[in-house]
């Protein structure tokens, strides 16, 4: 395609300080004084999560490439070795933001609204004091396990992200050196502890500052010198080699274990944490100083999400959204006989997963479905789809499944369901060596009085139930031939390796699918060059493939039209002068996490519209199998341009990439104040008002069911 020339690194911007501006926008929301309180904490909450992961897995393979010397620069022309030094300093000004947030922010303004958080246990008053002193008798002291460090006992293994209280202690004859000591903070007890208060206040004090309070009752013949919180973060980038590995799902076990006592990539620490304290950590973590981070406010602040959750506060939370049936679903309806009538769009949060649920619930029932295909990338804690799975092949179906063990941080929930889908009588295969599949389909096939029929579900996001209510994404039903034939073709190279000859609906990664994404980006890029209108509309979660971004600026340059919806990391620099002019970036940071893929190619007024479980990413373009797949049905691209639009009109939550590589939030003067998620809210309402009014219209004759 000859974009070499648009591969220069200065044309890029490195991923990891990408994503570092992705979670500022996720703390501006906490910051941002028009949103009630109680959700301004829960996207503090999220922030630290977030931060959490980054170091346990970008950080921490930053820091496996300088250790094993390795020199490539990325992108944007840096070394891994320069990345985690320009990350370092964003890093540390990130936190600073949050606690800043944290105690001149949000504490006041909870204060002001009836809730009081005490900082610390030298504040109580004496009748707090003592219900806190026998609080900790009855409830915590009996789950503790206090650990010395002396010539017998050595430095214990302290756990990933487990929240510590180190202390310094003489003997009380006040013979002997000062001794370490150590005790962890159990994750078992809630961290958040209310205090008796008279009238409508509301009190409460951290689990860890009641334990601080009470150390000398765990270290009886010591006297505690000084004692202060810390918190660990391990590198939980799980490495196996899968050729080696006889067993997958043995080998991953085994991983897992490992997660929890990885090198050590980031030290919490109390803000003025005693020195002699702070080296003794600092030797036996071997963790340099640049990793160290002091706090001024309580380590871990994702315990706010379970503030978020105290009852009495719902007037400072957002009113919550009830996803909507789906109008081409009635209640009670067959499914297969709805979906015969034509393609079903669902979007959800703003409508309800319950008929992905449905369609596996009635498949596992009908007498006439012979076998049922499906992926698991991730599933909830209770998932009915895998109850559902597991009720099909003990009614005797053939139920093959694709379960996922390398989703990270929920391989040992698919552990679980893997060992107990097999056990119900299901076919489940372990993924692909060194490919993950994320890519999310379910194949229903029936038989019916004209023949065998293909039932299928495409989707963005995972079958998950618990995230469909979080996560904004599209999904597919349909029983076009085209797209069963494939979906068959998908199953049976996930299966059995066998490839088919060609496609007719689906493109897949890592086969053909990067190369297909150039080839409608270099077709609109033709279009523009022939003196027709030519533009590009994409909606994703993460940019950073350089051949597509390379193939991007080309096309702008030829004059296509190119907006991009960009939730989280954007390596493409908009606004280039001669490369990148007719290119926007926009981020969508609000309620629900935006998680769908929608690409838009206007083709020479042929207009074509694809949805796919796929970022324009390497790993997923090279190292994922995804499926990318057209929505045909005018009505329901009508549906899917509408998204888009109002998407690309949002004037509240939209924050724009400028060439400098800063988002600003969309300047709104002379604009109407619009919330594309809140649109598709009340849209979502509105239809089921207007089917019900439809229904109301018309004379029902009930249909007599024959049992």
């Amino acid at each position: 395609m000859g974009v070499n020339k648009y591969h220069d690194a200065k044309y890029y911007t490195n991923r990891e300080l990408s994503w570092i501006s992705f979670n500022q926008r996720i703390l501006g929301e906490a910051r941002d004084k028009n949103i009630p309180l109680f959700e301004r904490i829960k996207f503090l909450s999220i922030t630290a999560s977030n931060l959490d992961e980054f170091f346990m897995i970008r950080v921490a393979s930053l820091k496996d490439m300088v250790n094993a010397g390795y020199q490539k620069r990325d992108i944007a022309g840096m070394t891994p070795q320069e990345q985690l030094e320009a990350l370092g300093e964003k890093l540390h000004e990130q936190v600073h933001l949050q606690y800043t947030t944290y105690n001149r922010i949000l504490l006041p303004l909870l204060e002001q609204s009836g809730l009081t958080v005490v900082k610390s246990h030298e504040e109580l008053e004496e009748q707090e004091a003592a219900y806190v002193d026998r609080y900790f008798e009855s409830n915590i002291y009996p789950v503790l396990t206090p650990m010395a460090v002396d010539s017998s006992r050595p430095f214990p293994l302290i756990r990933n992200k487990s929240l510590n209280i180190g202390a310094l202690v003489t003997k009380k004859s006040g013979k002997g050196e000062l001794e370490f000591v150590t005790v962890q903070v159990p994750s078992v007890l809630s961290r958040i502890v209310p205090l008796p208060v008279k009238g409508g206040q509301k009190k409460v004090i951290l689990l860890e500052e009641i334990i601080e309070r009470n150390m000398h009752k765990l270290f009886l013949n010591y006297d505690i010198v000084c004692a202060h919180h810390f918190r660990i973060m391990r590198n939980a980038d799980l490495t196996i080699e899968e050729e080696e590995a006889a067993d997958l799902l043995k080998e991953i076990e085994k991983q897992l274990k490992k997660r929890q006592w990885g090198e050590v990539i980031r030290l919490e620490v109390e803000k003025d944490t005693d020195k002699r304290l702070l080296k003794i950590l600092r030797k036996e973590l071997s963790i340099e100083d640049k990793a160290i981070y002091p706090i001024d406010g309580p380590l871990d602040l994702t315990f706010l999400m379970k503030m978020y959750g105290m009852e009495g506060y719902e007037h400072l939370k957002n009113a919550p959204h009830v996803p909507q049936p789906v109008p081409a679903f009635p209640a009670g309806c067959d499914l297969f006989e709805e979906i015969r009538k034509g393609d079903v769009l669902l979007h959800h949060p703003y409508q309800t997963f319950a008929p992905v649920v449905n369609f596996i619930r009635q498949a596992a029932e009908d007498p006439d479905v012979l076998a049922i295909k499906q992926t698991l990338y991730r599933v909830s804690g209770n998932s009915p789809i895998i109850a559902a799975l597991a009720q099909a092949a003990e009614n005797g179906k053939q139920v093959s499944v694709l379960v996922e063990l390398k989703a990270r941080f929920d391989e040992e929930n698919n552990i679980v369901w893997a060992r107990m889908l097999e056990k119900a009588g299901c076919h489940v295969i372990y993924g692909l060596v060194g490919l993950k599949t994320h890519s999310k389909i379910t194949l229903v096939v029936r038989k019916e009085e004209d023949g065998i029929r293909r039932y299928v579900h495409l989707g963005t996001g995972n079958y998950n139930d618990a995230t469909a209510k979080l996560y904004t994404d599209i999904g597919l039903m349909t029983c076009r031939e085209t797209i069963g034939e494939d979906a068959t073709a998908v199953f049976n190279m996930l299966s059995g390796y066998s490839e088919p000859l060609h496609w007719h609906a689906l493109s897949l990664a890592p086969l053909w699918l990067k190369d297909r994404f150039l080839y409608l980006i270099g077709r609109e890029r033709d279009y523009a060059l022939a003196g027709h209108e030519a533009h590009i509309i994409a909606k994703m979660n993460s940019l950073c493939d350089q051949d597509v971004i390379a193939a991007l600026y080309e096309a702008s340059t030829a004059g296509v039209k190119i907006e991009l919806i960009i939730r989280g990391i954007c390596c493409l620099k908009p606004g280039i002068a001669g490369v990148s002019e007719n290119i926007t970036v926009r981020s969508i940071v609000g309620n629900f996490l935006e998680h769908s893929r929608i690409f838009y190619f206007e083709n020479g007024g042929d207009r074509e519209i694809y949805c796919s479980s796929a970022d324009w990413m390497p790993r997923n373009l090279e190292r994922r199998v995804e499926i990318l797949f057209p929505v045909e049905a005018d009505e329901l691209k009508q549906e899917l341009m509408h998204i888009l639009e109002v998407q690309l009109k949002d004037t509240l939550k939209a924050h724009v990439l400028q060439p400098d590589g800063i988002y600003e939030k969309v300047d709104r003067r002379g604009k109407e104040a619009i919330c594309a998620q809140e649109v598709f809210c009340q849209e979502a309402r509105e239809a089921v008002d207007k089917k019900k009014e439809e229904a109301g219209r018309r004379v029902f004759i009930p249909e007599m069911h024959h049992e």
